[in-house]
């Protein structure tokens, strides 16, 4: 029964996420309808919030395999229940990839008509972007120089952050978090945040779900070698091992580190920064 509600919620989420996050960059590159990283961040972050408010009562709402295996690590979700989460995962982005492409099919075929480019080839990535990220980002133009180190090193950094925030922003031992109600809201917007500075670098993946089923549906589609950034294992390194890398430290940070020290200044006090030593408190 936990199987089957744990493979709806997340398979729904992820779908719904997947869905708006590669629809955003869709709209960008065919009609330029959004013209500021600031807009797409701000989708990508609704896009988040929504979902999660969607099916947390079916599932963990994780929606994002970096974020799971993180709970997991922190002892926060049975192993037991990660494989249902990881295939609804990778099964729900597979399924927005291919409903994205039911929707703007037609139009990605007249862009490319138009543009002059031939689908598989190398300059094809700029509707390849539309599913799977690139670093660096297409999008960014001639200024953007992005290693592969680089690019893993800066999604391992911004999913750190992610997995840091969910922590901090859901965990009892921390007496400043938000109301349960509203922290998917601030989810949402630290992933706004992450995205307004990494998209220029690697697109911002984050989650290995997001970027690797709409990709593998790219490849299927046409796009072949053109759907990978550079070789294939460089996208998988990136885009797969930085993010869960940068979630299972963060993980760890938090539930080794934060954790034992937000409880024993809980154990003191009240954990607000104005109770300071009693004396001083008397004098004022």
């Amino acid at each position: 029964m936990i199987a089957r509600h744990d493979f709806a919620g997340e398979f729904i989420g992820t779908f719904l996420l997947v869905f708006f996050c590669c629809s955003s960059v869709a709209v960008t590159v065919l009609f330029s309808a959004h013209v500021g990283l600031f807009q797409i961040a701000t989708v990508q972050g609704l896009s988040v919030t929504l979902s999660i408010y969607a099916t947390r009562y079916l599932s963990c709402a994780h929606l994002n395999p970096a974020v799971s295996i993180a709970m997991v690590i922190g002892r926060r979700m049975s192993a037991v229940r990660l494989p249902a989460y990881l295939i609804a995962q990778f099964a729900g982005a597979f399924a927005a990839a291919a409903v994205l492409y039911l929707i703007f099919g037609d139009s990605i075929t007249r862009f490319e008509q138009i543009h002059g480019i031939v689908r598989g080839a190398p300059e094809s990535v700029r509707t390849a972007m539309i599913f799977g990220e690139f670093y660096p980002n297409p999008g960014a133009g001639a200024t953007a120089s992005v290693s592969m180190l680089t690019a893993m090193l800066t999604e391992g950094i911004g999913t750190f952050a992610l997995v840091f925030f969910i922590f901090s922003l859901t965990e009892d031992c921390n007496l400043g978090r938000p109301d349960g109600m509203i922290a998917p809201l601030f989810i949402g917007i630290a992933v706004a945040l992450i995205v307004s500075v990494t998209a220029p670098l690697t697109q911002t993946g984050l989650n290995p779900a997001r970027d690797f089923s709409p990709r593998l549906f790219s490849m299927l589609q046409g796009w072949h070698r053109a759907a990978f950034s550079g070789e294939w294992y460089g996208s998988l390194a990136v885009y797969i091992a930085g993010p869960l890398a940068g979630a299972g430290l963060a993980s760890l940070l938090f539930t080794r580190i934060v954790e034992p020290l937000m409880k024993s200044k809980k154990e003191t006090d009240t954990g607000k920064c104005d109770t300071g030593h009693p004396a001083k408190r008397q004098e004022l």
